[in-house]
C-alpha cells in the first residue's frame, strides 16, 4: 500500500506494532537513515527473501528506499511472503522531511 509522507509518519506514529524497513544499498543507509530503520538491502535476491521470510509477520512495516520505487517492490514481495501490512513511502527517502540519523 502507498502511503503520502503524510499519511506514513501519522499511521506510523500511532502504530505501537510497527518496524520501519530501509531497502536499499548498506552504501546509501550509511549516508543517512530514518531513525530506527532496519536494513535489508532488496538488490540481494534471494538474502533479501530470506531476511524478509525471518521478520515477524504479526508487525506492521513501513517501507522506504531512496525514491519509493524499490520500497514498492518490496511491500508487493512481503505481500506474497505473507506480510499483509507493509506501507510504501511515496517518494523515498529524497522527499523525506523528517529527521534523519548518519552513522
Amino acid at each position: 500500500m502507498n502511503l503520502s509522507q503524510e499519511d506514513w509518519v501519522a499511521q506510523l506514529q500511532a502504530d505501537e506494532n510497527a518496524v520501519i524497513l530501509d531497502v536499499r544499498t548498506e552504501d546509501e543507509f550509511n549516508d543517512g537513515y530514518i531513525e530506527n530503520a532496519l536494513n535489508i538491502d532488496i538488490n540481494k535476491g534471494q538474502a533479501f527473501i530470506y531476511e524478509i521470510e525471518e521478520l515477524d509477520k504479526n508487525k506492521n512495516y513501513y517501507v522506504y528506499c531512496r525514491s519509493g520505487a524499490r520500497s514498492a517492490k518490496a511491500c508487493q514481495i512481503m505481500n506474497e511472503l505473507g506480510i499483509e501490512n507493509a506501507y510504501n513511502l511515496l517518494g523515498g527517502i529524497l522527499d523525506w522531511e523528517g529527521e534523519t540519523v548518519h552513522p
